[in-house]
């Protein structure tokens, strides 16, 4: 027999379609949904991460940056470094901004932590710093000082006024507009304050042991390598404790998170385009289903089932690159606009560009999803016989054939290849996306698990329950997709509920139930019984917690150097840069000792560790291991004698290191304190420290909490917003699994209308059908949900599991209740069907 060929099928198939999508309105919105939405949080991703590397130079304030914590380069470094180019130095500390005259302060805060930063007449290498009044034009002299608007707004302040810092008083020149290297300093616990460095010398803030960090920026001549640069006096000065950026990576820790978060949103994008795929599936077999009269005659004519592929796999792929073309378009030009929206939310504006990766990624997904869900509709409309085209509301026999499911697999395996060779962490890829398939094949198997119960349970007497659980499992029943659509929506529900009230329940309570009041940093260590005296005269019954304080560098660990793994262990962010060490001779508050024992008090022997259980296991070291800390420019080997549980959420000085005391006991260093104020002013406490220190910095921990909660909040607006989508996309695929099965339902509408029942009893009994539904899935989507909000709170967010169960159970109901609503709302339609227009469809 011979066919009609690609140009004749491709006429019918558009002849057919010249009436609209109508038939495939399922089809397009299901695909644009899922490729819109990664299409735009992709095309956000690089937007943000192409910004960061473009404007790697300015945020970093150089091509290479060499950081060092407590002590400024010695001059045969400061010589190494301006051996490579042109060098610009900065010091920046944590530092409380006083109005220099406390009556002018009556209403408002007398003293403010700030980020107080030196500079060298060389400043900025790259960008400019913009003031109110212009650029810096001239280098500012020691008695001059520049500030943030959040400053000047909170000690109410203004350019000419006196401000102090520690001994020194500075006039105030100018506001700071954009500070070209902000990004590059990264987290500051409050707003910025710049003076030169001869005028942070003259505060007096500056001492052995105080807490602050120098930089050296370096503008390398063209064509100089930044990596070759930094290879190089890594080499000259193994021992230094040097913290090395490049232009390339001028703000690690904001590039890695937003490539992380990119990509756990790029998962729930993909997520919730595998679900509509399903909704595709639906969509397209019941758009096949109304043709089912036209694939007849067409058979009857001599089309062959090549023809009869190629005509409706013309249909569907128009529909399907208009779907995806509309999505990629509406994705990417959503980008700016979510930009707007976020506004100083990002720490760079991306301009508007086009980022082609995202979106072919986007479209390839697209591609493959209706491949792999459109495939079973389309063989079995393919090879179904003619005759049976016209009994195929009660019988249904045909398999899809093995060539179809053979194109299934390997677009699933090509939907796999993508996901995991785009992610950054692929084994987590891995796990989300096999976590959704075991999901989805379990929904799947429980919706014929439903169908083959309510073929096999005793007949109720009640008409109305009997007819429903008889649709549950009658010839052309949509079951298994109807429980998919109502599992996933109703599981979505109990997810977003159980995450987002565990996180309130963490941020509202169980941090401020455990979290001190105030954090003192840099109280001198020959001062210690002065500051206790201050703290019991201004507020008795403190509860006071005093640690030594230094910062250092591993260097090396399990003999092996740091410098020299090409990729650091997975999750061991502590071996980037500086991180907290103290020495104590007891075992800190908030630890546990789970391994080795306790140095004595009156230890004297060589240098010991005790190192967080979880920081050992990553870095695959033990008990009498070495461990080689860099500090103050100068590496200490350590034997680890014992490893802690560290209870890292009760907001006091947790350390990763604590060393014997005789190790850093004569090392220049500074006191921390932690005080939890039970009576006495707040206040007037701080006032009184800072009167007696005032090189001592204090930080207020409800910011340090609203901070955290703002951070948290925006996080969980994005996986929610994100998993609206899906969730969108699930009840897509319950109104496909509906309209799929629409056309049987409205043959026994008119048969039962025919008999005598009313559109009340009709509507009833589909009521009862969705319930029974419910009632299964209502269990079934609480295990799963709370099993993915516990998954996302304790392995992604490391918190606590402490849902509001009234939420989750309420949310649950509701979202029974629309999706119940949903279904009945569709069959409102099939009350009108007139008997000969619903007979003529057989």
């Amino acid at each position: 027999m011979n066919t009609l060929g690609w140009k004749a099928s491709a006429r019918i198939a558009w002849r057919d379609l010249s009436g609209g999508f109508r038939g495939l309105r399922l089809l397009f919105i299901c695909l644009f949904l899922g490729v819109a939405t990664l299409a735009a949080i992709g095309s956000l991703t690089a937007s943000i991460t192409g910004e960061l590397s473009e404007r790697g130079q300015t945020m970093l304030g150089g091509d290479v940056e060499i950081a060092m914590t407590q002590r400024e380069a010695e001059p045969e470094e400061l010589a190494a470094m301006r051996e490579t180019g042109d060098l610009s130095e900065t010091i920046r500390m944590r530092a409380m901004a006083q109005i220099a005259d406390p009556d002018a302060a009556a209403d408002g805060p007398q003293a403010v932590l700030s980020e107080l930063k030196g500079v060298d007449n060389a400043y900025p290498l790259y960008g400019e710093l913009v003031l109110e009044n212009g650029t810096q034009a001239d280098a500012l002299s020691p008695d001059d000082i520049v500030i943030g608007q959040t400053l000047a707004d909170r000690l109410q302040i203004a350019p000419g006024d006196p401000l102090r810092y520690g001994e020194a008083t500075f006039t105030i020149r100018d506001i700071i507009v954009d500070e070209p290297d902000r990004v590059g300093e990264g987290f500051t616990l409050g707003p910025v304050a710049i003076t030169s460095i001869e005028g942070l010398r003259r505060t007096g803030l500056i001492q052995p042991g105080s807490l602050y960090e120098s930089k050296y920026r370096i503008r390398l001549a063209p064509g100089v390598d930044p990596a070759s640069t930094v290879d190089d006096l890594q080499e000259r000065f193994p021992s230094a404790g040097w913290e090395f950026k490049d232009r390339d990576r001028a703000s690690p820790g904001a590039f890695r998170f937003f490539e992380r978060m990119g990509q756990f949103l790029s998962l729930i994008g993909l997520t919730a385009l595998i679900i509509a795929g399903i909704g595709v599936g639906n969509g397209v077999a019941s758009y096949l289903g109304r043709k089912r009269p036209g694939i007849a005659t067409l058979k009857i004519l001599g089309a062959t089932s090549a023809d009869i592929a190629r005509i409706y796999a013309v249909q569907i792929g128009i529909v399907t690159l208009c779907a995806i073309a509309v999505g990629l378009a509406v994705g990417a030009l959503a980008t700016p606009l979510i930009v707007t929206a976020l506004g100083d939310l990002l720490p760079v504006a991306p301009g508007i560009s086009v980022h082609p990766i995202p979106l072919v990624i986007a479209a390839a997904y697209g591609v493959l999803i209706a491949t792999m869900f459109v495939l079973p509709p389309l063989a079995r409309a393919r090879t179904e016989p003619a005759a049976a085209l016209f009994r195929s509301l009660v019988e249904r026999h045909n398999p899809i054939g093995t060539g179809t499911i053979l194109r299934i697999a390997l677009a699933g395996a090509a939907i796999v290849a993508i996901a995991l060779l785009s992610a950054r962490e692929p084994i987590f890829s891995a796990i989300v996306m096999g976590a959704t398939g075991g999901v989805l094949l379990f929904l799947y198997a429980l919706g014929w698990g439903v169908r083959a119960l309510a073929k096999r349970v005793p007949r109720p007497r009640s008409p109305m329950l009997r007819l429903a659980v008889t649709n549950l499992h009658r010839p052309g029943s949509q079951s298994p997709a109807i429980v998919i659509a109502l599992g996933l929506a109703l599981t979505l529900f109990v997810t977003l509920a159980g995450i987002q009230t565990s996180l309130t329940s963490e941020i509202r309570t169980t941090v401020p139930e455990r979290a001190p009041d105030l954090f003192i940093l840099d109280i001198p260590v020959a001062e210690e019984a002065r500051f206790r005296q201050i703290v019991d005269e201004e507020a008795n019954g403190t509860e006071l917690n005093l640690v030594p304080t230094l910062r250092g560098t591993i260097v090396e660990f399990g003999g092996q150097r740091v410098a020299d793994l090409e990729e650091l262990p997975e999750g061991a962010w502590f071996l980037r840069g500086e991180r907290g060490v103290t020495y104590s001779a007891v075992l800190p508050e908030g630890s546990e000792l789970t391994a080795g024992e306790w140095w004595p008090a009156d230890y004297d022997g060589p240098p010991l560790i005790s190192l967080d259980r979880e920081a050992a296991s990553v870095m695959n070291v033990g008990l009498g291991d070495t461990i080689v800390v860099s500090i103050l420019g100068r590496e200490i080997e350590t034997e680890i004698a014992s490893l802690r549980e560290v209870n890292w959420d009760t907001m006091g000085f947790n350390y990763i290191m604590v060393m014997s005391p005789n190790t850093l006991r004569d090392a220049p260093h500074t006191l921390a304190s932690t005080l939890a104020i039970e009576s006495g002013d707040e206040a007037q406490l701080s006032r009184a420290v800072l009167g007696a220190f005032p090189s001592v910095s204090i930080i207020e921990v409800r910011e340090i909490i609203g901070q955290v909660t703002t951070l948290l909040g925006q996080m969980a607006t994005a996986i929610i917003a994100a998993a609206m989508v899906s969730i969108i996309a699930g009840i897509a695929v319950l109104i496909g699994a509906i309209a799929a099965s629409n056309q049987a339902r409205s043959y026994d509408s008119v048969i039962m209308r025919t008999l005598g029942a009313t559109k009340g009893q009709i509507m009833l009994t589909q009521a009862i059908e969705y319930a029974l539904l419910a009632a299964v899935l209502a269990f079934v989507a609480l295990a799963l949900g709370l099993v993915a909000g516990w998954s996302v709170i304790v392995l992604i967010f490391e918190f606590a599991w402490s849902p509001d169960w009234a939420v989750v159970l309420g949310t649950l109901a509701a979202g029974t209740i629309l999706t119940l609503g949903i279904g009945l709302v569709s069959a409102i339609p099939l009350m009108s069907v007139r008997p000969a227009r619903a007979l003529r469809q057989l």
